[in-house]
């Protein structure tokens, strides 16, 4: 028999699919959706996710890199499959190979996939990117026009769709997305009137399809609150829709005991007991995704009850005050990041204590962390 570690992610996946149903009824029907299941799909497993969410009607991902595409349809997941960072020096023979389809942004690329088509005799479809504001990969929208021009140059290579990127969506201020909309409509304007009547013309992240239903285009790419977290905490994100957690994070109680008022907790002593204290000890630490910047802030959860981080938080384990839970005792289970009982932790609260963002915190603790998987 294998040896586990105790700690685990657990991964809800009718959580999962109780998400994907809300933000399909908020899109409406005669919008296409496109999954985010890049970074492992923020932590919760790239196949597992996929399959869940093909076998609810899904039949468009989207990745960060073409290797995560190869994977996908390894596993069998059919429909389109967009490769966000473009093939890449290792990835053009598999984006054909495939079937995948590379964002593009420069005539380089272009010609290496135009060279595979002839060779493979397989025509690519592309979306182009346009930096309508974020200031990131894409094309600057008054070049789009000869750009396009510029693929029709290329044989073996059509245009299958158009994108871009938020910045700002999440913000309560709206005046900046109202005009990267209005920018990216005018690109999608003036590709119409050239000809162009692309399959997918899509900017709407999970901040924008909730919120910005003039956004949606007719394609829109939630990320984040398929994993049950909203984009911001604005009011107006929070009453549009209930989303679910979909992860969880366990340990178990590794050890427990008392150590006298006055004692030093973890390395630098950053935390002196000021009372007798029952300490417990958990096997969890910055290996685990669970960072330093948690020492002497973060709370978890034994017996249904909020327990503080004492000390500086170690590689492989940190400590706990449980003296006035009681009755805490090796291999009680104690969750870092979820629900117990009536109390609750949520991917929000840790970002809060580690400075960062739900994004962060998903990541860190679903691909550093044994998977366990339910409904």
């Amino acid at each position: 028999m294998t040896s586990v570690s105790i700690n685990r992610v657990e991964i809800d996946l009718s959580a999962l699919r109780e998400n994907y149903r809300a933000l399909r009824t908020m899109a409406g029907h005669d919008v296409a959706m496109m999954a985010i299941v890049k970074a492992e799909a923020y932590g919760h497993g790239l196949v597992e996710v996929a399959q869940t969410l093909y076998d609810e009607g899904v039949r468009a991902f989207g990745v960060a890199e073409a290797w995560e595409g190869v994977r996908l349809r390894d596993a069998g997941i059919s429909g389109e499959i967009l490769v966000f960072l473009g093939a890449g020096d290792a990835g053009f023979e598999d984006v054909v190979h495939f079937n995948l389809t590379p964002v593009v942004y420069d005539t380089a690329s272009l010609a290496i996939l135009s060279a595979l088509s002839g060779k493979m005799q397989t025509p690519i479809g592309v979306h182009l990117k346009v930096d309508s504001g974020m200031g990131r990969i894409g094309i600057m929208p008054e070049e789009v026009l000869g750009f396009v021009e510029e693929i029709k140059g290329f044989p073996g290579i059509f245009l299958k769709g158009v994108l871009s990127h938020f910045p700002v969506a999440d913000e309560s201020s709206s005046e900046r997305t109202f005009q990267q909309t209005q920018t990216f409509g005018r690109v999608v304007d003036d590709l119409r009137m050239a000809g162009y009547e692309g399959e997918a013309i899509h900017i709407a992240n999970s901040a924008a399809l909730i919120r910005y239903p003039q956004a949606h285009f007719n394609m829109v790419r939630p990320g984040i609150s398929l994993y049950g977290c909203y984009p911001s905490r604005e009011k107006e994100y929070l009453e549009a829709l209930e989303l679910k957690p979909v992860m969880s994070f366990k340990t178990a109680v590794q050890q427990v005991k008392t150590v006298p008022e006055g004692h030093g907790i973890s390395y630098g002593h950053t935390f002196i007991t000021r009372r007798p204290t029952q300490l417990a000890v958990l096997p969890v630490g910055y290996n685990n995704g669970y960072l330093r910047k948690l020492s002497n802030r973060a709370h978890v959860l034994v017996k249904g009850r909020r327990a503080p981080i004492i000390g500086r938080v170690c590689m492989n384990v940190c400590m706990i005050d449980v003296t006035d839970i009681g009755g805490v005792v090796p291999r009680d289970e104690v969750v870092l990041m979820g629900r117990q009982g009536d109390e609750n932790i949520t991917a929000h609260e840790i970002a809060e204590w580690m400075e960062t963002i739900d994004y962060e915190v998903l990541c860190l603790f679903g691909n550093l962390n044994r998977r366990e998987y339910r409904g």
